[in-house]
């Protein structure tokens, strides 16, 4: 997690805040679309602030991991003039990209496996966003008629493609992504936190929802590659989860044709 000391005025907040602003407070943000600030108080609380109407995703799917007991608690969600806030508790432990985190790798492929099944096990009633699929698929369509794409998730594996024979395998290939599974939807080890080696909890879940667990386990692969800077673990993750076989390995080309439009 980020860390870097910041002064705060209170003035630049919403005035239900201004108790816990006199905490120390430290810049914890990993992307320009969102402010994240923790505040070391109270066992430590982050608030995030983005466009309005941006973190209500988040918010109800972190509600509804939270009674499952794997995310944290949202003390506070409200949007108030161009923005939307979200008040958090901390989620004991450091994610998995520290360092004696990242230091054993096939241990971290177990415990990313060891989450994916949790997941897997919750009953979809009751979620937030019961068609991630819907949405996912949606997104891809909008990026593209916009011209908004990276090609290089899945050029990196599959070699060079243009926007329009990505966006074909998409939409060629859209009706193998079930709708029965809940996902994370964001799963790298930024997002996976740990407790003395053991899993602790999952945040940044807005990208969460109903959909096909097969699109956290292509992320779960991105991110070891990306993140260890070897592609050596990809394939004992995916037998730590259960293997693949044909069809999956044919949906992952899907989804990484999607992700460029993601």
């Amino acid at each position: 997690m980020n860390r870097t000391p910041i002064r705060v005025s209170p003035a630049d907040y919403p005035a239900a805040y201004a108790e816990i602003l006199t905490a120390p407070a430290f810049d914890s943000s990993c992307s320009p679309e969102a402010r994240v600030i923790y505040l070391e108080r109270d066992g430590g609380l982050f608030l995030k602030s983005s466009a309005a109407g941006t973190l209500a995703r988040e918010a109800a799917m972190t509600r509804f991991f939270h009674t499952h007991h794997l995310a944290a608690e949202v003390l506070d969600y409200r949007t108030e003039g161009e923005r939307d806030w979200l008040l958090t508790a901390r989620v004991p432990g450091e994610d998995a990209t520290h360092a004696e985190n990242i230091a054993d790798p096939a241990h971290l492929c177990r415990v990313m496996a060891e989450v994916l099944q949790i997941l897997r096990e919750i009953p979809p009633q009751g979620c937030p966003v019961p068609d991630h699929t819907a949405r996912y698929l949606r997104t891809a369509e909008e990026n593209y008629l916009r011209g908004a794409y990276d090609l290089s998730y899945y050029s990196e594996d599959y070699g060079d493609i243009t926007a329009d024979e990505a966006y074909r395998i998409v939409t060629d290939g859209a009706s193998a992504l079930r709708r029965c599974d809940v996902l994370h939807g964001d799963f790298c080890l930024p997002n996976i936190m740990l407790l003395d080696g053991k899993f602790s909890g999952i945040i940044d879940v807005g990208n969460g929802g109903i959909g096909d667990r097969r699109v956290d386990l292509w992320w779960g692969a991105w991110t070891l590659r990306f993140n260890l800077k070897t592609d050596a673990w990809r394939q004992y993750f995916l037998d730590a989860c259960g293997g693949t076989d044909g069809e999956d390995r044919e949906v992952f080309r899907l989804i990484a044709a999607a992700e460029c439009f993601g």
